[in-house]
């Protein structure tokens, strides 16, 4: 299998990571490497579940000037996500403390910090909406300025929005994996200067992305 690559060069290398991919290893670098003969270094990661935009390095210290960067809030980071139902408003800020219970690989909104607790917050803009078998399930474009695990999935779950196809948090709709997609980043280069990185990705041409014209 061919990834699909959205930006290379001597330090970094982006791609589109295919739904049901890990990001880690046995995954997406083993791929990286089938195809560039170079071994690569994840620098973030996405659910298996989920495809899109991924970022990777080509040398441990690339890797390290590169989560750096995440760690730092110099990354841009957008996702689109499917989810059912439709948001009061048209876009809107959410802020909340996460646990997350490794044991059961679920995250959980909470009231207040404790050890393990963090804050998660990203920024959601509505696209549109539209029904499907008698449900209303409506595309929204997401900032994310946390990455904290499972974060989009039960930020909206947890206000009775869940991701189409996500069980784990709610969702009734059938699909093959939650429908949460890496749009986009954009970030300074760690090496060159006066440098810009950007690269995109739109979601598959596959339920329930397909119910909204023009999108892929």
């Amino acid at each position: 299998m061919n990834v699909n690559v959205l930006y290379q060069d001597k330090y970094l290398f982006i791609c589109e990571k295919p739904v049901g991919i890990p990001s880690e290893s046995p995954g997406l670098p083993d791929l990286v490497f089938s195809q560039t003969g170079r071994k690569a270094y994840p620098v973030h990661r996405l659910d298996q579940g989920t495809g899109g935009v991924c970022v990777l390095a080509f040398s441990s210290g690339a890797c390290a000037k590169m989560q750096n960067l995440f760690q730092q809030g110099q990354v841009s980071k957008e996702y689109f996500a499917v989810i059912s139902g439709k948001p009061d408003g048209t876009s809107g800020i959410l802020e909340d403390y996460l646990f997350h219970d490794k044991r059961k690989n679920k995250s959980y909104v909470v009231k207040r910090i404790r050890s393990g607790v963090k804050k998660a917050l990203c920024e959601w803009h509505l696209v549109c909406s539209t029904d499907h078998d008698h449900q209303t399930v409506s595309l929204i474009r997401i900032i994310l300025h946390t990455g904290r695990t499972h974060q989009i999935r039960v930020q909206f779950g947890s206000r009775g929005l869940p991701l189409v196809g996500d069980r784990k948090y709610g969702s009734r709709i059938k699909a093959d994996a939650p429908a949460l997609w890496a749009g986009s980043v954009c970030f300074p280069h760690p090496f060159l200067q006066n440098s810009t990185v950007r690269a995109a990705s739109s979601p598959p041409s596959v339920f329930p992305w397909t119910l909204f014209h023009g999108l892929t």
